[in-house]
């Protein structure tokens, strides 16, 4: 559902995420919950929710430093994925909820997809 890649291009220019989320059913619904303006609502809420803008912080933190164990890449202004005052990628935040957990955002986001069981595959490659 997620891979984890290099924190840098083959130019060297940064890569805009560690954690990529690939579950085709995951991307969609994510992108729907986006599209339909909850980020803004999401990001009024850190505004004023000093608790949940804390937990955030220490999720980019975390995420941080697991990229920086591959290569340390100074951020220019915005922090992965955004936050904690602003999320600009949902996507970014499932994915790292996937890979490590208690991210809030990413948490709540999966949530709300109805994350899928993944028992059956939900497409196959081939003829």
């Amino acid at each position: 559902m997620v891979i984890e890649s290099y924190p840098r291009l083959d130019d060297g220019s940064p890569f805009p995420t560690l954690f990529w989320l690939t579950c085709p059913v995951l991307v969609r619904r994510v992108g729907a919950i986006e599209a339909a303006g909850s980020m803004n609502a999401l990001n009024d809420r850190l505004a004023r929710d000093d608790h949940l803008r804390r937990r955030l912080a220490d999720a980019v933190e975390r995420y941080r430093r697991r990229r920086d164990r591959h290569e340390v890449i100074e951020d220019s202004g915005a922090p992965p994925g955004g936050g904690p005052d602003r999320v600009k990628c949902l996507h970014a935040h499932v994915a790292h909820e996937l890979v490590e957990g208690r991210n809030p955002v990413g948490s709540s986001t999966l949530a709300d997809t109805g994350y899928p069981d993944c028992v059956a595959p939900c497409y196959s490659v081939g003829p």
